[in-house]
């Protein structure tokens, strides 16, 4: 038999998870836009990597993922959504660019270890964050490395170690707010 209630909850689910994955794609690119200069640095800190982190943990592996590929098309399609204002396939592979593919992965990978453990533990939270934090800087690292033709301290010192503190704010930050709200776990 037929269940309707089975099918309006589902699609009120999905459409409310489609509005939080564009609503989170413009977050990020929002998040681009919030720059914190380093002096070592051409690059700034923005504010895009937070709200990946809180995409995966809210949205879910499915979700957070098609809300970052959604937010990467944009700018691949030349909206002004990356660091700086910067749009177009450049970017992407450009040197900083492994970063930009990596927030792809990394909500993936937060948003599944979220779906699997939760997210109610902040502990268990920062593990998580963590670990989709390491995907994003092995996918820019690597990016780095090769398109600039750097060794892998080289890398490092530019692309990752200046930006280790504000990536730990960041990470604490989602984790706490990602603790008190998902749409995965209501």
């Amino acid at each position: 038999m037929l269940n309707v209630n089975h099918f309006q909850t589902t699609n009120s689910n999905n459409i409310k998870k489609m509005v939080f994955a564009s609503l989170f794609a413009a977050l990020m690119a929002v998040g681009a836009y919030v720059e914190i200069p380093i002096p070592a640095s051409p690059v700034p800190i923005t504010l895009q990597t937070f709200f990946v982190l809180l995409t995966g943990a809210i949205l879910g592996a499915r979700w957070g993922t098609i809300s970052v590929i959604v937010y990467l098309l944009l700018g691949i399609a030349g909206l002004p959504v990356f660091s700086g204002g910067s749009s177009g396939l450049g970017m992407i592979f450009g040197p900083t660019g492994g970063f930009l593919i990596g927030f792809m992965f990394g909500a993936f990978i937060i948003g599944y270890l979220s779906d699997r453990f939760g997210t109610k533990n902040i502990g268990l939270n920062i593990a998580i964050m963590l670990a989709g934090l390491s995907v994003i800087y092995v996918f820019g690292i690597l990016q780095l490395m090769n398109v600039a033709d750097l060794s892998l301290t080289q890398a490092l010192v530019l692309g990752m170690i200046p930006y280790l503190p504000g990536a730990v704010l960041k990470l604490i930050a989602a984790a706490v707010i990602s603790s008190r709200y998902s749409l995965n776990q209501e």
